[in-house]
Order: C-alpha cells, then sequence, then structure tokens
C-alpha cells in the first residue's frame, strides 16, 4: 500500500503506448512504471483508472500527464491516437488534487537538470553553462518537435512548439529533389516527414528512386546496416539524414540562443547518436556561414533516460506546488 496524499502519478502518453509511474518529488519509483497499449483502451481515463486499482487504489496528490500532441489551455489531442484530454478527466481519474498538462517535449525540458549525467551523450563540446542560460530540447523519434526552455525568476518555462511541421529546410540540389519527391507522395515537405524514423524510411526510398532501384526497409533494418558495409544505401541515407538533422538543429539553435545547451531526444536520436559524429553532424551543425565561429556556444548532447518525460513531468509537479 503507497501512502495516501503524498505521492504524484505520472504518465508519458506516446502514439502507442501509455506509461504511467507513481513519483516522490523528483524521483520517479522504478518499480511502479507500467505500460499499456493505448488501441486496448477508449481513452486516458480508463488507463489512469486501472493503474490506480493495480497499484492498490492508491491515492494521489498531484498528477501530470505528457502528451505527444499540441497542448492548448489544458486540453490536449493526440497525433496519432483519438484520445482528447483535459485537467478534469486526469483529477478524476487520479483522484488528484493538482493536475498539469504537458506536451511531451515539455516535460522532456523540465527533466535537463534532474538527469543522471551518465544518461547524456556530448555530440559537440562548447563552453560551459550558466545556470540562467536557455536550453534547447529536440525530439527526434517517431515525430520531430523541439522546445525551448527558460530560466525565469518566476521558475522554469517550457514553451509549447510544433516546429516539426514547419517546411524542410532546402540547401543542395539533391535536398530539393528529396524535399520534392515527400511532397509529391504526401503532399507536403514538412521537417518531421525527413527527420523521424519514418522519415529515414522516405529518405531510403528516395534514393532507391533516384537510383532507378526502388526498395524500401524499415527504419529499424536500415539503422543496423550501417557501419556494416552491407548496404550502401543505408549508409548514404543516414548520411544525408545527418546531414539535414544537424542542419535543422541549428537553424533551431540560432532561433533559440540555447547557450545553456541542446539536447537531443527519442528514439531515433538514440539510434543515431553512435554515428553522428563520423557522419560530420558536426561540421553541418556549424555550417552557418560567418556564423559558423558563432556556433561553437552551443553544446549537444544527446539523452540516453527512456524516463526522462516521466522525470520531467514528475519535475514540472514539484515546481507547481512550490
Amino acid at each position: 500500500m503507497h501512502p495516501a496524499n503524498t505521492l504524484s502519478l505520472v504518465a508519458d502518453i506516446g502514439g502507442t503506448n501509455t506509461r504511467v509511474a507513481l513519483a516522490e518529488g523528483r524521483r520517479v519509483l522504478p518499480e511502479t512504471v507500467r505500460r499499456y497499449r493505448n488501441a486496448q483502451y477508449p481513452g486516458l481515463e480508463t488507463v489512469l483508472s486501472r493503474y490506480i486499482a493495480e497499484e492498490g487504489d492508491v491515492d494521489c496528490a498531484a498528477a501530470c500527464v505528457a502528451v505527444a500532441g499540441p497542448v492548448r489551455d489544458g486540453r490536449a489531442t493526440l497525433t496519432n491516437v483519438d484520445w482528447t484530454i483535459d485537467r478534469e478527466t486526469v483529477a478524476r481519474a487520479a483522484r488528484a488534487e493538482t493536475v498539469a498538462i504537458l506536451n511531451d517535449l515539455q516535460a522532456q525540458g523540465h527533466a535537463l537538470g534532474h538527469l543522471d549525467s551518465a544518461n547524456l551523450l556530448t555530440l559537440v563540446p562548447g563552453p560551459a553553462p550558466l545556470p540562467h542560460e536557455t536550453k534547447l530540447v529536440i525530439g527526434v523519434g517517431t515525430g520531430f518537435n523541439a522546445a525551448p526552455v527558460y530560466e525565469t525568476s518566476a521558475g522554469r518555462l517550457v514553451a509549447p512548439s510544433e516546429c516539426g511541421h514547419a517546411n524542410l529546410p532546402i540547401r543542395t540540389a539533391e535536398e530539393l529533389r528529396l524535399a520534392q519527391y515527400v511532397s509529391s507522395v504526401h503532399g507536403f515537405p514538412g521537417v518531421e516527414d525527413v527527420l523521424s524514423g519514418r522519415g529515414l524510411e522516405r529518405v531510403y526510398a528516395w534514393l532507391g528512386a533516384e537510383a532507378g532501384d526502388p526498395r524500401e526497409a524499415l527504419a529499424a533494418e536500415i539503422m543496423a546496416s550501417v557501419g556494416t558495409g552491407q548496404d550502401p544505401r543505408a549508409e548514404a541515407a543516414a548520411r544525408l539524414f545527418t546531414r539535414m538533422l544537424a542542419t535543422v538543429c541549428g537553424n533551431l539553435a540560432l532561433i533559440q540562443l540555447p547557450f545553456g545547451g541542446v539536447y537531443l531526444i527519442g528514439g531515433v536520436a538514440r539510434a543515431f547518436a553512435p554515428h553522428l559524429d563520423a557522419m560530420g553532424f558536426d561540421d553541418a551543425f556549424r555550417d552557418k556561414g560567418r556564423f559558423a565561429g558563432f556556433m561553437s556556444n552551443f553544446s549537444v548532447s544527446v539523452i540516453d533516460d527512456d524516463y526522462a518525460a516521466l522525470i520531467g513531468s514528475a519535475a514540472h509537479l514539484v515546481d507547481l506546488m512550490a
């Protein structure tokens, strides 16, 4: 049995699965983490009610859910599943007095500073950050998104964003042909259409179309082939993906000026992490003409912590109740 009205409930709601856990302050209790397949439930309230029952009918003091989709005025609509989530639903299901709903990237931003340093891999070194400096978290996984993290006198503010649906930046004739291919097949050449798991598959398919040898592969298969020499097309797709990812990350760094660091998260970012240095991420990130030297102000790291959104949700609740 858990103590009443003491712990917080935190949830990370993706397009396929929802993970729920209990937290004591900012510490997520790993033995309480449970995973649920969204397709098996009509909505989040059913998931949370089941979780509460499975955790001994726990009475939570607060609840925070991180949602893979836009949040406005305490109401969220998931991008890849037909669920709508609001504060009243979460409060009722979790029996919580304090409730928050965050975009999943916002939750990742709130986790910064509360993660084990062993789970941070430095890609691009930079100056040691000052405590008040802006940070930027960039998610590369099923989709693409980014969120700036501001340290203010009133506490941390993580601004929501849907920048993965902005136009893909084009610098070369090759990238233009890729954008035209994506546009003709999917209607709009957005950043997420290339810089995501599905995007890597599209890059691979486009290279096949360019070569007159159409062939498809899953993102996991492409990544498994990188560095083995077994599939030169997988290597080419990964290099193009890396260059465009670095360009977009550099653009976002110039927009937000994250002197506190850029942090990549998500399954695709973690899968690419061992290869980014060899594939020229650093050079492409800094390739901003006369501002190339200025780009050395921004460090880039990869977060390798599957619980980061849960930790961020717990940290946000602590700040709310402070």
